[in-house]
């Protein structure tokens, strides 16, 4: 580009005049570069954040515990601890295991005279210090221990059918052997309950049970035997398990949770149903409303004590059963959101936590209102609070995805507000399947059709009367020899 030569002025100048405004036209396509590029590192660094939030949001996700979320307890043993917590320690206590000084001693009460098997005395035949001759003090007596022993005490009954002549028939004729002799065949009712009992609620092997009763017992029994007897056992079951399965739906608070059970590489599902009394177990093939349609019917009139599964929310919304949602599955989902990066999200959560903070507080103190009227205005002005702070939600996926919850099912979680004998939690069914998870990390699941018949049975009889406070070996005992007799099986229904 010329420049033209200024009036006046020497060509030296001029041309100082036409560097000047090509380095002057240089810095403005240099500024225009440079803003280009401004835009596009703008661009990128948003690009970068926006990354770093979904980075961020995947790691709280897998970070997730059982304190935030719906993990099962077990899943938190395999992370590592905390710094400054080791295995043996408790977060937040100085004090050490075992006996807490000021506490009072326990010690085993003694067995009452007419109890024990036999007594024996330890004398002395001369002075231990000097060899003199003793004189026994007959009002007076020594230490005493009581010691308790395991008798090898193994019965073995040949049972024999006499065998006799007709003189009118002119033939000989044997006597039948007893049918409850038939039906246990090698094994009594009472090996047989034990048996059961060690593969039950002692979650014992086949391999661990067989080497007990080998190695302690004397009794060499197969794979194959401890297997019929097992089927035997189930078979005894079978009466009280479906007496209380067809009681489940006429009950008026019933509490459903669900796990995953294996079965030769398939994956089943075990359900419990727990009530007042007791609980059942159910394995099947699916994890869905069908089952409580199954189980339930279509016109069950109890209330549901469930977490906020899907298949809980179809069935209460198609047949209009009444639930109350885990209230500390939802405490759960909450505190998750305050762990996440988004401080707009986390606050939302800190909000939440605070206003159930107060539905607790009022919990908690029930005692300092005046009478139930009272502590009642406090839990549903505790709740409005709760579904008024979650439905306000910031225009975050997360906090949105709760704030659903709160608009479409919010009040189920306050059910047991207005219902008496409900509590908030699913506590109740998450308490009996824990049997069920420790029983299927050690087992490895089952086989077939009638391991599975097995489990809901034996887990429906051990959690039910430890429920009830009943002896569990007492009953399998009973069981199966009303099972060996062609007798109806004591029931489950609790006596007391």
């Amino acid at each position: 580009m010329g420049w033209p030569i200024l009036q006046g002025m020497t060509p030296v100048l001029n041309l100082e005049f036409a560097a000047l405004f090509r380095r002057v036209a240089a810095l403005e396509r240099e500024t225009v570069q440079l803003r280009e590029e401004n835009t596009r590192l703008k661009l990128e660094n948003a690009q970068l954040k926006e990354k770093i939030a979904e980075l961020e949001l995947k790691l709280a996700k897998a970070l997730k515990n059982s304190s935030n979320s719906s993990k099962p307890p077990s899943s938190d043993i395999v992370k590592p601890p905390k710094p400054g917590q080791g295995s043996g320690s408790r977060k937040g206590s100085k004090r050490k295991i075992g006996g807490q000084p000021g506490h009072p001693k326990h010690e085993r009460p003694s067995v009452p005279a007419d109890a024990l098997t036999r007594t024996l005395d330890h004398g002395l035949d001369e002075c231990p210090c000097c060899g003199g001759e003793l004189v026994l003090l007959k009002d007076q007596s020594g230490p005493v221990l009581q010691q308790l022993e395991v008798k090898h005490a193994v019965e073995v009954a040949e049972h024999r059918g006499l065998m006799y002549w007709c003189a009118e028939c002119q033939e000989p004729v044997t006597a039948p052997l007893p049918a409850e002799v038939l039906a246990g065949g090698l094994c009594g009712p009472r090996l047989t309950a034990l048996v059961a009992f060690l593969k039950g609620p002692c979650h014992a092997s086949f391999s661990t049970t067989r080497k007990f009763l080998r190695d302690v017992m004397g009794l060499p029994v197969s794979r194959g035997q401890l297997a019929k007897l097992l089927g035997k056992a189930a078979a005894a079951l079978s009466g009280p398990y479906e007496e209380l399965l067809a009681q489940l739906p006429w009950e008026k608070l019933l509490h459903v949770d669900e796990t995953g059970h294996k079965e030769n590489g398939k994956q089943l599902y075990t359900w419990v149903f727990r009530t007042a009394t007791f609980a059942l177990f159910k394995i099947d093939p699916h994890r869905d409303s069908g089952v409580l349609v199954e189980v339930l019917g279509k016109e069950f009139n109890g209330i549901l004590g469930c977490d906020y599964f899907s298949a809980y929310r179809k069935y209460m919304k198609d047949f209009g059963v009444t639930v109350q949602f885990c209230l500390a599955h939802l405490i759960r989902d909450v505190k998750f959101l305050v762990t996440l990066p988004d401080s707009v999200t986390k606050a939302y959560g800190e909000r939440l936590l605070n206003a159930m903070r107060r539905l607790f507080r009022a919990i908690h103190n029930r005692e300092r209102y005046r009478n139930e009227t009272t502590f009642k205005r406090a839990l549903e002005r505790a709740r409005d609070r709760i579904l008024k702070v979650g439905k306000a939600a910031p225009q975050r996926i997360e906090a949105q995805n709760l704030a659903e919850r709160f608009r479409t099912n919010g009040d189920a979680y306050f059910e047991f507000i207005t219902t008496p004998g409900i509590g908030p939690t699913n506590n109740l069914a998450e308490q009996a399947i824990r049997f069920v998870v420790i029983d299927r990390k050690i087992t490895q699941g089952t086989r077939g059709p009638r391991g599975r018949k097995w489990c809901e049975r034996i887990w429906t009889a051990v959690a039910t009367l430890t429920q009830q406070g009943r002896s569990i070996f007492a009953y399998l005992e009973q069981a199966v020899r009303a099972h060996f007799h062609g007798e109806k099986a004591p029931s489950l229904f609790s006596s007391g």
